[in-house]
C-alpha cells in the first residue's frame, strides 16, 4: 500500500487536490478532519485547552470555538506551539489507526491530506509528501472569499511553515496558480506518473 501524505499552506488547495485523488481511486484520511475530535467536550485535549487558554475560547455550548481560538494562537507564535503541542499527539494517534484499517481492508493507495504533516513531523505515517504551492496574491483572494479579512489572511499565511522549506521536504510539488482544470489534469499526471506506471513496473 502506498500511503501519501499531501500537505501545503492554507488555500493553496490540498482539498481539491483530495478531492480529485479520491476520484482515481485513492482514499482520503483528512487529518483536520479527524482533529476535531481532539475539541470535542469532555476530551483530555479539550480539558489542556482550557486549561491553557481559558474560557474563553469556548463557544456557549462548551465547544472549542475554533475562530477564537485561531484568533489568539495565529497571534502568538509560542501560543501555536503551546497548542501543537496538545493536540498533535492524538491526531497523530488518530491517522495511525485510520491508516491500518485501510490496510487490513486491502486499500492500494491512502492520501492522508494534512496541513501540518511537516510542521508536526508526521512524515513517519507516509512513504511520499505531494505538496501544493500558490502564490501569496492568489491564495489571499481565496482566503478572503471564506470570510478573512486581509489582516487575518496575511497572518494566517506568515503563520506557517515557509512554501521553500515545504518545497524541500516534497517528492512531487502540486502548483496551482492557474484554472481548477489546470490543477487536476496536473494532479491526472502526478498518478499516472507516481501510481499507475509505479504499478506497471512492479508487475514486469
Amino acid at each position: 500500500m502506498l500511503v501519501v501524505g499531501l500537505t501545503g499552506g492554507i488555500g493553496t488547495g490540498k482539498s481539491q487536490v483530495s478531492r480529485t485523488l479520491e476520484a482515481l481511486g485513492a482514499e482520503i484520511v483528512n487529518a483536520d478532519l479527524l482533529g476535531h475530535e481532539a475539541y470535542k467536550p469532555n476530551t483530555e485535549p479539550w480539558q489542556e485547552i482550557i486549561e491553557t487558554f481559558g474560557q474563553d475560547v469556548l463557544a456557549p455550548g462548551g465547544e472549542v470555538d475554533r475562530k477564537a481560538l485561531g484568533a489568539v494562537v495565529f497571534s502568538d507564535p509560542k501560543a501555536l506551539e503551546r497548542l501543537n503541542a496538545i493536540v498533535h499527539p492524538p491526531i497523530h494517534r488518530m491517522v495511525q489507526a485510520r491508516i491500518a484499517e485501510s490496510a487490513a481492508a486491502g486499500r492500494t493507495v491512502v492520501v492522508v491530506e494534512a496541513a501540518v504533516l511537516l510542521e508536526a513531523n508526521w512524515t513517519d505515517l507516509v512513504d511520499e509528501v505531494w505538496v501544493t504551492s500558490s502564490s501569496e496574491d492568489r491564495v489571499v483572494p481565496r482566503l478572503l472569499s471564506r470570510g478573512l479579512d486581509e489582516e487575518a489572511a496575511l497572518r494566517r499565511i506568515r503563520s506557517q511553515m515557509s512554501q521553500s522549506e515545504r518545497e524541500r521536504h516534497a517528492d512531487a510539488l502540486i502548483e496551482n496558480d492557474g484554472t481548477l482544470e489546470d490543477l487536476e489534469e496536473r494532479v491526472r499526471d502526478l498518478w499516472n506518473r507516481r501510481v499507475v506506471d509505479d504499478r506497471s513496473r512492479e508487475r514486469r
